[in-house]
């Protein structure tokens, strides 16, 4: 290995976070000189530049941001290793990267995150929220939960439910329009539609003694967030199809109706993905496992809970 002193790897993040060398040297107890040697020695076993200096202030390059994003994650573990070694019930500590779908996040995690991060307060939450899929790998994030059916395979899957959207729309828009009756009928509503997976989702299907309709809706509005389509049909704009776990909240307090209740819809699973199965951090492990559990409490789970994607 090129680095012959891990410790010049904490005057490296340090410096990045307080963004002079004077304050990586103030938080690791070193003088100036020392800071500034330990990063020179770093550049030159590396033969890459890490910083761009200037006299206010220094920047990080594109190599020195990636040597900064796996010495940060390094030293994380390292510390986790350390409180599991040391502490007499293994405290979890270091930042848990989190990516989840927007609705999903507001509906149900948001109060569950809070729960757990008060259960084990060395953890720090980094939660990117959105609809448009990141690559788990390429953007260092630790677990993402991810709506229906999987395709990478470099990845492990652990499922946490069987999720069914339910069709739903404000009382306000029932006021105005009388309510399907049957899946035809959607023809003559303002249906409210979103993308997943970069595709548009507005080939509804439903079923009824065993016998699948589809239906190709339409309307005036169309998202690629789908928390969009669930704020539109609270407000009474139209028609939307959500997962049960997105509206649920929805649902109890009286926003939202459920319309066509006695038809069936299509089940798709959610996961958890990690980037691999090989090392599994304690405390991604752990908060899978409590939101499985969380999930366990909304949702029946079929097909089994734990599904490995072969490598």
């Amino acid at each position: 290995m090129k680095i012959e002193n891990i410790s010049d790897l904490l005057v490296l993040v340090h410096t990045a976070r307080g963004g002079t060398l004077t304050a990586a040297a103030r938080s690791l107890g070193l003088t100036p000189a020392a800071a500034s040697a330990a990063l020179k020695r770093l550049e030159t076993q590396l033969g890459a530049r890490l910083f761009e200096r200037s006299t206010r202030a220094m920047r990080l390059t594109a190599q020195g941001q990636t040597l900064l994003d796996y010495a940060s994650r390094a030293f994380e573990l390292l510390a986790e290793g350390e409180s599991l070694v040391t502490a007499d019930r293994g405290a979890l500590v270091g930042m848990l990267r989190v990516a989840a779908p927007s609705d999903l996040t507001r509906g149900a995690l948001l109060p569950w995150f809070d729960e757990f991060l008060e259960a084990h307060p060395g953890l720090q939450l980094a939660l990117s929220v959105g609809d448009r899929p990141l690559d788990v790998t390429r953007d260092e994030v630790d677990v993402a939960l991810r709506y229906g059916a999987l395709a990478d395979s470099r990845l492990v899957a652990r499922k946490l439910a069987d999720s069914r959207p339910v069709l739903c729309a404000a009382p306000a828009y029932l006021q105005r329009h009388p309510a399907p009756q049957v899946p035809q009928d959607l023809l003559q509503h303002n249906c409210l539609t979103f993308h997943r997976s970069g595709r548009r989702q507005r080939l509804w299907r439903f079923a009824r003694h065993g016998q699948w309709t589809e239906v190709r809706v339409d309307g005036d509005r169309i998202a690629d967030d789908a928390s969009l389509a669930r704020q539109w049909a609270v407000e009474g704009r139209g028609i939307t199809l959500k997962s049960m776990l997105d509206v649920r909240s929805d649902e109890a307090s009286g926003a939202l109706v459920r319309l066509l209740p006695e038809w069936d819809t299509e089940s798709y699973p959610l996961h958890a993905l990690l980037p691999s199965g090989r090392f599994v951090p304690a405390r991604v492990g752990a908060l899978v496992d409590f939101l499985a559990a969380k999930f366990a409490q909304c949702l029946p789970l079929a097909g089994g809970a734990a599904t490995k994607i072969a490598a």
